[in-house]
């Protein structure tokens, strides 16, 4: 690639980051109404969004949580569970020393991924850590909505 820009790279990361992100949770939230190739959008959204947060100057280890979560979220919604494992044990790992509600988050995903792959042992053991997380989550919005999906886990 070249080093001759005509625009401040950074800011290519943080306008690209933020906006990939929307585009994929606003296909996560069409739930059973995408399509195919609007699957196929979503992912490509997230792996951007991932990739883009993985280069901005100011990346810290919540945004990579998150953005990990997101492609695993994804994966979890396109019935992919091993590569949703693989993603949501990235969240979990830069979510290790975050506030309770990251590692829930990865813990949730990692969850749905084993109820895809239909190995019911390891998925109550990541409800359990999810839900043991949650308790200890000082926002109840935030609490309440990590409940909320980890309910959709069965």
């Amino acid at each position: 690639m070249s080093d001759n820009t005509s625009f401040d790279i950074n800011e290519a990361h943080i306008h690209f980051s933020v906006e990939s992100f929307n585009m994929a949770w606003t296909y996560i939230e069409q739930a059973e109404k995408r399509s195919p190739d609007e699957d196929l959008a979503m992912l490509h959204a997230a792996i951007v969004s991932l990739w883009h947060w993985s280069h901005r100057e100011d990346v810290r280890p919540e945004n990579l949580s998150v953005a990990y979560w997101q492609v695993s979220r994804v994966f979890n919604l396109i019935k992919q569970p091993n590569n949703a494992r693989t993603y949501g044990l990235l969240a979990l790992k830069y979510a290790e020393f975050l506030e309770p509600f990251f590692k829930a988050y990865a813990y949730e995903t990692l969850a749905r991924s084993e109820m895809l792959s239909g190995n019911r042992v390891i998925m109550l053991v990541y409800l359990d850590k999810a839900n043991a997380m949650a308790k200890l989550i000082k926002s109840e919005e935030d609490r309440l909505l990590l409940l909320k999906d980890l309910e959709s886990i069965r």
